[in-house]
């Protein structure tokens, strides 16, 4: 009954999203609030083809009342390179009022790989998806910082891949941000201290609530990890570099608190820091469906939020 009368009341705010308030282009009213949407919150209705990725935007602003939206490329492997797509998707989130904020790059190679030949090839996987950043309006693109397994040789390419794709990125107006996905990228002290290294105002990262496990690829906590970063003081050490924040959400109690992670705790780190971008809903749960765990995780930042004033 509990479990419930929980999605009732999440359906019932999802109905509250209609009212033109959250409909505006802009902000959210709630003290200043920004929300984006992660795609990757829907992977599961994209990849079983329930929902076109192309229609991205639109299921963003009329479903759930979110106004920026943050893509996959994985969804959109066939048209990288394909600028007449992107001008396309650009008019389609422009005629719904939404903005594009960035675009999180996966499978094109590992940036942190010592052998030189191989790491340009990675750096150049990423060009074409810097430029369709640029198209779309982005602010940023979101890189995975895989490499080497001894840190010292994982150090020296991963400043230099860093380096040389922030430079080319710089020239279209765009941001490299290293996202915590598992392994070295989710040592904050380590990328942060890469980060003040390499030294370009257009590189910083995105730190992600979850995804703080050091011993597997893709980092996520939700289920075991033999050694992980402490996920309060990884996000609080990325902050300072932060260019966006991904709110990631996994199962839910009968109070609608994440079962993982300290809402209140994290988002009043987010707030005290001074970030003032957009906060990205990343639902990743397994119980309930995509739909249900974006609702809840957008009522939670924002009844935290509200509450931190």
């Amino acid at each position: 009954m509990k479990r419930r009368k929980f999605l009732k009341n999440t359906f019932l705010g999802a109905a509250a999203l209609s009212a033109p308030t959250l409909m505006t282009y802009g902000t959210n009213p709630l003290n200043n609030l920004k929300l984006s949407l992660a795609q990757w919150s829907l992977h599961r209705n994209f990849n079983n083809g329930n929902l076109d990725p192309n229609d991205f935007a639109g299921i963003a602003i009329n479903t759930y009342g979110i106004n920026a939206v943050e893509y996959v490329n994985q969804f959109y492997m066939d048209s990288g390179e394909d600028e007449k797509f992107w001008i396309n998707m650009k008019k389609r989130a422009d005629d719904v009022n939404v903005k594009s904020m960035l675009i999180m790059v996966d499978d094109e190679g590992d940036l942190g790989i010592a052998n030189d030949k191989e790491r340009q090839k990675s750096i150049e996987n990423h060009y074409k998806w810097v430029n369709a950043a640029k198209i779309l309006g982005c602010h940023s693109v979101r890189v995975n910082a895989f490499g080497e397994e001894s840190k010292e040789a994982y150090r020296t390419a991963i400043i230099d891949s860093m380096g040389r794709l922030s430079d080319y990125a710089a020239k279209e107006n765009i941001n490299i941000i290293i996202e915590n996905h598992g392994l070295f990228s989710s040592d904050a002290k380590l990328i942060t201290g890469i980060i003040k290294q390499v030294n370009k105002p257009n590189f910083g990262t995105i730190p992600d609530f979850g995804n703080w496990c050091l011993s597997a690829k893709w980092g996520t906590t939700q289920g075991e990890c033999s050694e992980a970063y402490d996920m309060y003081q990884g996000v609080s050490e990325f902050l300072p570099f932060a260019k966006a924040v991904s709110a990631k959400s996994y199962n839910f109690n009968d109070k609608g608190e994440n079962t993982k992670i300290d809402y209140y705790k994290m988002l009043k780190i987010v707030k005290d820091s001074g970030y003032n971008g957009h906060i990205g809903i990343e639902y990743e749960g397994t119980i309930l469906s995509e739909h249900e765990g974006i609702l809840a995780t957008k009522a939670l930042i924002e009844k935290v939020w509200e509450s931190l004033e």
